[in-house]
């Protein structure tokens, strides 16, 4: 943190303001999927259950994505599973994909170490090849964007998730980090998701394998990782031209990366242009892209009615309570706090009359990770995409756009956020929220220096 707010003018130049995107005309192919083989998996234990009986049943094909498997309880009993999976079944292939730069170090604010790859040369050297782990470098640094997309591809099964594996969003040792969890059985559409990571990661010169030894620097990779970006730009999932039936749902995977050309960015903003009455936007961090804040605003003229859950800042994955050391790292949820304060304060009016709802969710010391959208009744979007300005021009991202025009999978959508605001609660208005007079000092000293020299806004746009 104390780096970003001494960030050099090089990172404004990479976070210039947006350029305007074409409107999308086509409409989406898709994959033709049952609705009774989409099943929304109610919270972090049965993920993790639902993820432990997948591999202990693969035949076929592991191949799993994620920004980091940890070296924890909960990374070691995944990474155990996939190597037991692989002695009962030799010719299973078992592919693990995260983030180049995350798995290379250690946690921060802790001491340095070699971080998670250094779990995985010590599970190789144990037990053997058979679990190749890969280390997708998507920027030269992790400052400036990191493998943020996700999915499970396990035999013809989907496993998506916003979570990655650890001890808290795997709910070891009794606190959970709350994400979505959904379950697709489809042989195309896993077969489109798997292909997509064949080509684009493990051919590509930039990714290297993290469970061996004689890893190469990031420097002396530089070349291929610019190659890499370019290829990311163009990269797009293979898509049949299906044709729904009774009792399907089109779902359409969609990959996201770069300011311009986007196409999950693209297909984000025409779903929410198309909203007819209504709009659930879900995102653990409140700092929304300005093109996602420009539609917002314009569907709350047209009448719409939107809501809005984010985790209360005690929520956050950098909260740090009183009492404790403070870090510079710990200031991002004040400032999470402060964009919603801003936000509600412009919109009070539409917040007063109930046309914009605002919740904050907290369920004691858990933390809150959600993403995603419902759109009307005939649209949903699953995705690790924080929508945030770093999600939206310097992460690579994916998201599946479920498309449901017979309101087959209404109800599940409806079950699931009526259980996402039993721990949640409605702003009346931002006076509802902490004074910045209130917070800790060390924190009101940094909100000072930051709003004195304008970086908050850099910040804003860089976390």
């Amino acid at each position: 943190m104390n780096k970003l707010i001494a960030a050099p003018g090089r990172l404004a130049r990479r976070m210039l303001p947006f350029r305007r995107k074409p409107e999308m005309h086509a409409e989406l192919p898709f994959f033709a999927v049952p609705a009774d083989a989409i099943a929304v998996l109610p919270d972090p234990a049965a993920f993790r259950q639902t993820l432990l009986r997948l591999i202990a049943q693969a035949s076929r094909r592991i191949v799993i994505v994620t920004l980091y498997l940890q070296d924890d309880d909960g990374g070691r009993e995944v990474l155990d599973a996939l190597y037991a999976a692989k002695a009962r079944q030799p010719a299973l292939q078992v592919s693990v994909f995260v983030d180049w730069h995350r798995a290379r170090r250690g946690l921060i604010g802790k001491q340095k170490s070699e971080g998670n790859a250094g779990m995985y040369r010590e599970y190789a050297a144990r037990l053997g090849p058979g679990v190749d782990i890969y280390g997708v470098p998507v920027q030269n640094r992790e400052l400036f964007g990191v493998l943020h997309l996700k999915g499970f591809v396990i035999d013809d099964a989907v496993l998506y998730s916003g979570a990655s594996l650890n001890d808290v969003y795997l709910v070891r040792h009794g606190r959970y980090r709350l994400d979505r969890y959904h379950l697709l059985q489809h042989r195309g559409l896993a077969d489109a998701m798997a292909g997509f990571v064949q080509r684009h990661f493990v051919e590509s010169a930039a990714v290297r394998r993290l469970d061996v030894a004689g890893m190469p620097s990031t420097k002396v990779l530089q070349p291929a990782i610019r190659e890499f970006r370019h290829d990311l730009q163009r990269a797009v999932y293979e898509i049949p031209c299906d044709t729904l039936d009774a009792g399907e749902v089109a779902v359409t995977p969609l990959p996201g990366f770069g300011r311009s050309d986007n196409t999950l960015n693209e297909a984000l903003l025409a779903l929410l242009r198309g909203t007819r009455q209504r709009v659930i936007l879900l995102t653990p961090y409140f700092n929304l892209p300005r093109p996602v804040r420009i539609v917002l605003g314009q569907l709350l003229r047209r009448g719409c009615r939107i809501d809005i859950m984010v985790g209360d800042k005690t929520a956050n994955d950098f909260y740090i309570p009183p009492g404790q050391p403070f870090k510079a790292i710990g200031l991002l949820p004040y400032l999470y706090e402060n964009n919603l304060r801003r936000f509600a304060r412009a919109h009070r009016r539409q917040v007063d009359n109930g046309q914009l709802n605002l919740h904050l969710w907290r369920d004691g010391d858990n933390s809150y990770h959600l993403k995603g959208l419902f759109i009307d009744d005939d649209v949903a979007v699953l995705t690790g995409n924080n929508l945030n300005p770093r999600a939206w021009s310097l992460d690579l991202e994916n998201g599946l756009v479920l498309r449901d025009p017979a309101h087959l999978l209404q109800a599940k959508h409806e079950a699931e956020w009526a259980a996402l605001r039993r721990h949640a609660t409605r702003l009346a208005d931002y006076h509802a929220l902490e004074s910045p007079r209130r917070y800790p000092a060390e924190v009101r000293r940094l909100l000072r220096r930051l709003n004195r020299t304008r970086l908050d806004r850099l910040v804003n746009r860089l976390l």
